[in-house]
């Protein structure tokens, strides 16, 4: 069993910054894509950034291409989500998560933490 824990989460006004980590219970950034989805109240799940375990290049959901920057610690088994420019419709749980499948959609994924909650206010 693979453990997630986010954390990073909290209140900003629109144009702040924050940077969420998640990090993992044993080695994972080698053999799982890691990746990061969000759910505001009232709508689904939707992808936001990801890493491949190929260390290709970072996919990005085109709401946050330019302002979100995914990046990863081998050596702390810890994957962040560098969050700039926020929104209020960044408004959201955020979830890390780590897989094997699709990178960009959510059945992609085994395992996942509990979410940590990011508040934009206007």
């Amino acid at each position: 069993q693979l453990l997630l824990v986010e954390s990073g989460g909290g209140s900003v006004q629109a144009g702040g910054s924050l940077r969420l980590s998640c990090v993992a219970s044993r080695r994972t950034l080698s053999i799982y894509n890691m990746g990061w989805f969000r759910q505001a109240p009232g709508k689904g799940r939707e992808f936001v950034a990801a890493l491949s375990w190929t260390g290709s290049s970072p996919y990005y959901a085109d709401s946050v291409k330019g302002r979100f920057t995914i990046s990863r610690d081998n050596a702390q088994n810890t994957v962040y989500l560098q969050m700039n420019s926020l929104k209020s419709e960044d408004t959201a749980v955020y979830y890390c998560t780590a897989g094997r499948g699709s990178l960009v959609q959510d059945i992609g994924y085994e395992y996942w933490g509990r979410g940590t909650q990011v508040t934009v206010s206007s």
